[in-house]
């Protein structure tokens, strides 16, 4: 006998973290596990590199485009990077949610709380902690792809970082990849059965009611 397909709304998966908590990891651990899950495309301003595709790795579009989505409100989120506009646009998210798709977000405190401010009732957020200091430092330089002066960057940024897991739903101390993985697996699981979220559960228990 097979199971009832209940017509759900999408989430908005957010994980947040200062680098070297395990952020990145984390969620590209969740995209191979969970086909219902996909990346959010942001929208850039900087030149495509060789082998990016767009719409794939990102909606690459010219500096007054960017600005006209912005004073259009198109946009959940965006930020200027290192010279660079980045925004997340509604309408691709809007879509897969309708369409009972999650999305996860790598953003960080800010453009979280943008997307909270424009779309509440979707969002899910969690913020990664490393389970020390001293272990948070240990990681940054063990992946040796940064200089010295880039470590103590990241670990100087990482306190500001800390400071603001209250603003999200979840944290979880990521001591172990795979008992945090499945953390987050498991909040999946939670927020979709969440009966705001089961969009199709009123025609449901009406059928069970009927007795059809």
């Amino acid at each position: 006998m097979s199971l009832p397909s209940i017509k759900r709304r999408g989430l908005m998966l957010v994980l947040s973290s200062p680098s070297g908590a395990g952020k990145t990891t984390i969620s590209r651990s969740l995209l191979d596990r969970d086909n219902n899950l996909s990346l959010s495309v942001s929208a850039t301003t900087r030149p495509r590199r060789p082998g990016e595709v767009n719409g794939r790795d990102y909606f690459f579009v010219s500096e007054e485009k960017f600005k006209d989505m912005i004073r259009d409100g198109e946009f959940l989120e965006h930020a200027h990077v290192f010279g660079h506009h980045y925004g997340t646009p509604y309408g691709p998210v809007e879509e897969a949610l309708s369409n009972g798709q999650d999305v996860l977000f790598d953003i960080d405190w800010q453009g979280t709380q943008q997307v909270a401010d424009k779309a509440p009732n979707d969002l899910v957020r969690v913020f990664i902690l490393p389970p020390s200091t001293e272990e948070l430092e240990r990681r940054l330089y063990t992946r040796a792809q940064d200089s010295e002066e880039v470590v103590r960057g990241r670990m100087a940024r990482a306190a500001d970082e800390m400071s603001h897991w209250a603003e999200y739903d979840y944290i979880i101390v990521n001591e172990d990849l795979s008992r945090s993985l499945a953390q987050v697996e498991a909040i999946l699981v939670a927020e979709r059965l969440r009966r705001p979220r089961q969009t199709g559960l009123r025609d449901f228990v009406e059928g069970l009611r009927k007795g059809s």
